[in-house]
This record gives C-alpha cells, sequence and structure tokens, in this order.
C-alpha cells in the first residue's frame, strides 16, 4: 500500500475515535446538563456550585464510557497511573467548563436559566477540545505496536507476519510493507 493508503487507514482511525469520543461526550453532554439544571432548580446552590457538581457528575459517567467503549483496545496495564491522569486533566477541563460560566454569571451577571445553559453548553465545549487532546495523548495511551507508534526497524517482522501474530495494525502492516519493499529495491538495485 503506497504513503497515501496509510495516511488513509490513519485518517479513518482518527475519524472513529472521534465518533466514539463524540458519541460518549454527547452522552455526558446530556447527564452534564440534565444534572445541572436539576440542582438548580430542586436547590438552593448557587449556579457555579451546581455546574461544579454536573461536571464531577458528567467526569465519572464518560470515564466508564471512555474506558469501555472509546478507548477500550488502549493500554489497561497502568489502570492507576490512567485514573490519575483522566481525574487531573478532567479538573483542569472542570477549571475551564466552569470558568466560562463563572465569567458569564460574576463578570457579566447572565444569570437567567437560558444564559446560564448557554454559556455551561459553550464552556463544555471548550474544555472537550482540551480533553480530547489531553486523554488521547496522556490518559488512554496506545499499547505498544499501536496506531501511534512510530515505523517498524529494519529487519522486524513482515507485515504479513505482522498481521498474523496481531503485533501491530494495519497501519504498521503497510508501513513495514513499504518499508520491506524499499529494502528488496535497494538489494536488487532498482529504486
Amino acid at each position: 500500500m503506497s504513503e497515501r493508503g496509510a495516511l488513509r487507514v490513519r485518517l479513518d482511525r482518527l475519524v472513529r475515535e472521534v465518533a466514539k469520543f463524540g458519541a460518549v461526550g454527547g452522552a455526558g453532554l446530556l447527564v452534564n446538563l440534565l444534572v445541572f439544571n436539576l440542582v438548580r432548580h430542586t436547590t438552593s446552590l448557587p449556579v457555579v456550585r451546581a455546574s461544579v457538581l454536573a461536571t464531577v457528575v458528567a467526569i465519572a459517567f464518560n470515564y466508564v464510557g471512555f474506558r469501555y467503549f472509546t478507548y477500550r483496545d488502549r493500554d489497561k496495564n497502568r489502570r492507576t497511573k490512567e485514573l490519575s491522569l483522566f481525574l487531573l486533566f478532567s479538573a483542569v477541563g472542570l477549571v475551564i467548563e466552569n470558568g466560562v460560566l463563572y465569567t458569564a454569571t460574576y463578570g457579566f451577571d447572565w444569570d437567567s436559566p437560558l444564559q446560564s445553559n448557554v454559556f455551561k453548553f459553550l464552556g463544555i465545549g471548550v474544555a472537550t477540545l482540551f480533553r480530547f487532546w489531553s486523554y488521547r495523548t496522556w490518559v488512554f495511551r496506545t499499547l505498544p505496536g499501536g496506531a501511534e507508534r512510530t515505523a517498524p526497524a529494519a529487519g522486524s517482522l513482515t507485515a504479513s507476519a505482522a498481521s498474523a501474530t496481531g503485533a501491530v495494525d494495519t497501519a504498521d502492516a503497510v508501513d513495514a510493507t513499504d518499508q520491506a519493499l524499499a529494502r528488496a529495491r535497494q538489494r536488487t538495485g532498482r529504486s
């Protein structure tokens, strides 16, 4: 397969990841907004505290979704570190999300239920961009030999052996095939 084919495989994988992340995130968004409005209208908690509580509930919901749906194929050997990093980056996302709401509520005095929901939603959107990047980069890391791995070194498994053993994924198998063909051309003097 060509370099363009390998790029297409990687792009398809990223699109699937974004779709799964979006599905879990969409469900988490509903949980977040439902809990936020329920707490806001049934208790006397201030708007930002109600939002923080809703965000914490959504974070717990999202961890389960990300671990067992979006990133189920990722490294599971370091769960304590994974959960610690997830909570750290989720806390940063919580600050981003609720910082937007705090600024709107206390900085501009925009505190009607509609305004609170709009700024809560905007805060979730900004925090989601940060969370997607941080979760895929630091929390739910790929297994060795996974999609984020660099190209195999010379003398490594061929694409067919790699596919048969499950040692590498499709994109890495493509890279291995391209490298094997390049080595064969070099040996025979063709370019």
